[in-house]
């Protein structure tokens, strides 16, 4: 497709069903930087049916609808990028590969080049598969490298500086599925990611207040002043030219550039300048994984999630299989009974992930046992609808035989019907806290995601066991949770999101919203959240959309309720697939999230 100056105007309309009601010019700013990619003279006009929720509690609401293919991601620019790139006629993996770049320059705090991930996708003919690109531990990890003398886990090594860092998989990533999948020549993807690199974005509020937050920590661990720990304000715009640089090596040289030779070579001494054991070697070694996926049946629906070393799909399918007996569509929703039967069975899932599940290569996992009927039915005897079970009395199931809250999700449809749902991270807000002001991005902090010590809770309060213990080469638990739901074998929802241990139960709770409610995407997203994750044995609430009078009921029946201030659970991008093929988005308004399509 021929390069040249283009006016892409991206229109939104108000519409329900077929009626086309008004039009509205948005995002000119951030689509002028895209307008050479695009052919001369073509005019590309996305439709955006509804509007944005102003609060979480909102309900009712129509999301962002499109016809034909739709990006829903943390930062409206990677949103446009991503779907500037299916305009060209480039498919969803092409517009995964310039997603994931572009939530690198614009969402530090979890966007990443210095990260890994997971992706599942639905190709058109109904096909599915996975990739695993997390991240790895280094050849000269060992399993107590993050304790002191006394023999107890040091959470700062473990969290904060080199040390911390695991071997990255992002870039290795979005090359092999560009590889076997993508349309659209690696140049035509990171070229508009290089110039909103040069030309920069615009902080948003919630922007701000991040990186006030964590400024000095930033500063403490990197050592010297950088981008990142300046003093930035809202309507302030970041232009960081180390990662177009960097961008520009990986553009003319492929992933070879981060994975051998000056790059690798830099990487490797400076983590291991700031305390880190990561070599040149380790990042040579690194390897991607197409991985069968995890599928399971709930009624009418066919849910595929990731597979170990992911814990989500197994998590996900014991929760909903311990659930399906339930008529949970005649309780009311988020009603003290309902909170009640959700409750249940996410402690006893996570019970069995805290012993069972770990690196596939390094483990055996027992997948058909854990997700078997008469397993799941068998743990949920114990359940009494009028006491709460006390964690305590709760351990992985008997078997015949034998994670963050700064992770980032997207969900894309392409105009082919092909489906992808990514989720990928740093682990802690801003990762290490390390930041490389040579290449212009942080790294990870996911070596945290190990067992340090067996039995003892990492940053997000998950209990890990052996299954999890560090080992050289072996990628860590997750708790990432990418998913597509088909309803009687059509694409039904994209979805997953960020938030730690939270991430399982949250996306349980979208597809319960749909499936039981009758929700819409947006509607079902805005909802308000819930999560218990075994120990600590605690019943988590958002701030808002839960009265006092639901938790004392609760409480008198013996949980442990927890509502803090301004806690947040979650921040959903998904994408549902209406009966009439319209698209329909739910961006949490949570954060800044957006969806685009047309």
């Amino acid at each position: 497709m021929a390069k040249g100056p283009t006016l892409i105007t991206i229109k939104r309309a108000i519409n329900f069903g077929t009626q086309l009601k008004s039009f509205i010019s948005f995002m000119h700013m951030i689509l002028q930087s895209l307008k050479r990619y695009l052919c001369t003279g073509a005019i590309i006009i996305f439709f955006s049916l509804g509007c944005q929720p102003k609060s979480p509690l909102t309900s009712d609401i129509l999301g962002v609808t499109a016809e034909n293919a739709m990006v829903v991601s943390a930062r409206k620019e990677a949103s446009a990028i991503g779907l500037s790139v299916m305009a060209q006629g480039g498919n969803a993996f092409d517009a995964m590969f310039a997603t994931e770049l572009a939530l690198a320059v614009v969402y530090p705090y979890a966007g990443n080049l210095g990260g890994g991930g997971f992706m599942v996708y639905r190709l058109a003919d109904g096909s599915t598969g996975s990739l695993d690109y997390r991240e790895m531990a280094p050849s000269a990890a060992h399993r107590d490298m993050f304790l002191d003398s006394l023999g107890n886990h040091d959470t700062a090594k473990s969290t904060l500086g080199g040390g911390s860092i695991a071997v990255p998989g992002t870039i290795k990533g979005i090359f092999e599925a560009h590889k076997k999948f993508g349309l659209l020549s690696v140049e035509a993807l990171i070229n508009p990611v290089i110039e909103l690199a040069e030309n920069g974005y615009v902080v948003t509020q919630k922007q701000s207040e991040r990186l006030a937050q964590y400024r000095d920590i930033i500063t403490q661990t990197t050592g010297i002043q950088t981008l990142y720990t300046q003093e930035i304000n809202p309507g302030d715009t970041i232009k960081n030219l180390a990662l177009a640089k960097t961008l520009r090596q990986l553009r003319d040289q492929g992933q070879e550039a981060f994975y051998k030779g000056v790059m690798a070579e830099h990487m490797s001494h400076y983590i291991q300048a700031h305390g880190g054991v990561i070599q040149s070697e380790d990042f040579e070694r690194y390897k991607v994984y197409w991985r069968d996926p995890v599928s399971f049946h709930y009624q009418d629906l066919t849910i595929t999630s990731m597979g170990p070393p992911s814990s989500g799909g197994i998590c996900l399918g014991q929760i909903m299989g311990m659930l399906e007996s339930y008529n949970l569509g005649d309780l009311a929703h988020n009603s003290a009974l309902y909170i009640q039967h959700l409750t249940e069975a996410e402690r006893r899932a996570y019970a069995d992930r805290s012993h069972y599940l770990g690196d596939p290569d390094f483990i055996s996992i027992p997948t058909q046992k854990l997700l078997s009927r008469s397993y799941l039915d068998q743990k949920m005897t114990s359940f009494d609808a009028d006491w709460a079970t006390s964690s305590e009395d709760i351990s992985h199931g008997p078997l015949i035989g034998h994670e963050s809250d700064e992770t980032t999700h997207y969900s894309i449809v392409d105009p082919m019907g092909n489906a992808v749902s990514v989720t990928t991270t740093i682990n802690g807000a801003y990762g290490s806290k390390l930041f490389d002001p040579e290449l212009g991005f942080f790294y990870n902090n996911e070596m945290d995601d190990f067992s340090a010590k067996p039995g003892t809770p990492n940053m997000f309060g998950l209990v890990g066991g052996a299954a999890n213990a560090i080992a050289p080469g072996k990628r860590m638990l997750s708790s990432m949770t990418p998913t597509i739901v088909t309803r009687q074998g059509q694409l039904w929802q994209v979805l997953g999101t960020p938030g730690g241990s939270t991430i399982i139960t949250t996306v349980l709770q979208i597809i319960l919203n749909t499936h039981h409610f009758d929700m819409g995407m947006q509607t079902a997203v805005n909802q308000p959240r819930m999560h218990h994750q075994w120990l600590p044995d605690i019943l988590q609430f958002e701030s808002e959309g839960f009265d006092a009078q639901l938790l004392d009921s609760l409480e008198q029946k013996g949980y442990k309720t927890i509502q803090k201030e301004h806690r947040i659970i979650g921040k959903v991008d998904a994408i549902m697939r209406h009966p009439n093929g319209v698209l329909e988005a739910g961006a949490d308004p949570r954060g800044d999230d957006t969806a685009l399509g047309f």
